[in-house]
């Protein structure tokens, strides 16, 4: 299906159970997905959707992962309250990447920073680049 998109003209449409159905899900049944706040752009994160994450993020609008460690849903916003609500959801060209145009409420990654990608890595190391807004104690009321 990817590949015919290719040369697919604006405006052309799949409809959904197509789409789903010639996904290229991993060996765990996974997607790779990407949260990008919609208005400025930044990438916040990066987790995993399987086909039920996706479906429920489609159907309610609020941004539901799949936790690898868990093995379970994982609802975005739950225990924290920094949800993510859809604004736009894309894929790639070979349809192997999830890209979530989202709104988020707060900081998006569990260590109280906005982003999950706080650590810069250039040719002498490593450098930690923000700080946390929120103290990840207060944040999962631990």
């Amino acid at each position: 299906m990817f590949k015919d998109l290719e040369k697919a003209r604006p405006g052309t449409r799949r409809d959904l159970p197509a789409v789903l159905a010639a996904l290229p899900w991993n060996a765990q049944g996974l997607l790779p997905a990407i949260a990008q706040q919609h208005d400025s752009g930044e990438v916040l994160m990066m987790a995993w959707m399987n086909r039920e994450a996706l479906e429920e993020t489609l159907r309610t609008g609020r941004v539901c992962y799949y936790s690898r460690s868990r093995r379970s849903l994982w609802r975005k916003g739950e225990s924290s309250g920094q949800v993510q609500r859809l604004v736009e959801l894309r894929l790639d060209c070979d349809g192997d990447t999830l890209l979530l145009r989202v709104d988020q409420t707060g900081p998006a990654c569990h260590t109280g920073r906005r982003s999950c990608f706080y650590n810069r890595l250039d040719g002498d190391g490593l450098e930690v680049i923000a700080a946390p807004e929120i103290d990840p104690e207060t944040l999962y009321h631990r």
